[in-house]
């Protein structure tokens, strides 16, 4: 006991040292930031574990995975922080959503692979989740409605079982938690930025949000949930491809490989 309290005193301790103004690489402007980068990686890689397993554990596909991995690769290359260690998972949950941890742990459901029909609709969906890590969102949220010292107090614990389902709650509650509209903005047009730097066609994020828009039922895909949609998404969207990306619909939009690779295994997994 003893041992865990002094150990979150110095997490406290060097949190506030080392709290202060960041700049946010996207928009040039300071942001208010509690954590630093090697902090983001030491939560991304303590909590990715226990997140993966709650969201039914990574598709037993490896060359599923590759192929995601790779497009998720080539957006994070020409992000404005390409020195992330980023990996990519595909995980076995039927939700329509995807998620980011800081420090570039980011996964996509089944549920929305199954729905998206090209590499450029995977690749709009992975550049706006690069996003949130590269203007450290999803640290914004965590510290803002959980705290960073009880995330990093958490990760740094000994001793199970008490810790382990300590870690499993917060996992539960880092899962839930929202962006703002304007965080969702910013990651809708840079993540189209991204998508187009690394050769995809743009209009693969209009049509894949007009996928989530169209879905039926009571309630919205739980993307909707921790990514509230913003006003005019898909008008701004478009505005953004006609104004800065003009006659790039020959940019790459790889249905055929889609299919292929990740439509056809879900259906019928080989080695």
């Amino acid at each position: 006991m003893v041992k865990s309290l002094l150990a979150f005193a110095v997490l406290s301790g060097s949190l506030l040292l080392s709290s202060g103004c960041a700049v946010n690489p996207i928009t040039g402007e300071q942001q208010l930031m509690l954590i630093s980068e090697q902090q983001d990686i030491e939560i991304g890689r303590g909590y990715s574990p226990e997140i993966e397993k709650q969201l039914g554990g990574a598709v037993e596909d490896q060359a599923l995975q590759n192929y995601v991995n790779h497009v998720g690769q080539k957006v994070a290359h020409v992000s404005h922080r390409s020195g992330f260690a980023y990996q990519f998972t595909a995980v076995e949950d039927k939700a329509i959503n995807a998620l980011a941890l800081p420090g570039g742990y980011i996964f996509i459901t089944k549920g929305m692979l199954e729905k998206l029909d090209s590499e450029a609709q995977l690749a709009s969906i992975l550049a706006h989740e690069v996003v949130h890590v590269v203007a450290r969102h999803s640290s914004e949220a965590m510290s803002r409605e959980i705290g960073i010292s009880i995330l990093l107090a958490a990760v740094a614990s000994e001793g199970p079982p008490e810790g382990v389902m300590v870690a499993a709650d917060l996992a539960r509650q880092i899962m839930g938690l929202r962006y703002s509209r304007d965080d969702e903005k910013e990651a809708d047009l840079a993540g189209l930025d991204y998508m187009v730097w690394a050769g995809y066609n743009p209009y693969g994020m209009v049509e894949t949000m007009q996928m989530l828009q169209s879905q039926p039922g009571p309630r919205p895909p739980e993307f909707f949930s921790t990514h509230p949609n913003p006003v005019n998404r898909i008008e701004y969207i478009t505005q953004e491809i006609q104004s800065q990306y003009y006659g790039l619909e020959r940019f790459r939009r790889g249905e055929e490989d889609y299919r292929k690779a990740v439509l056809q295994r879900l259906k019928s997994p080989t080695e």
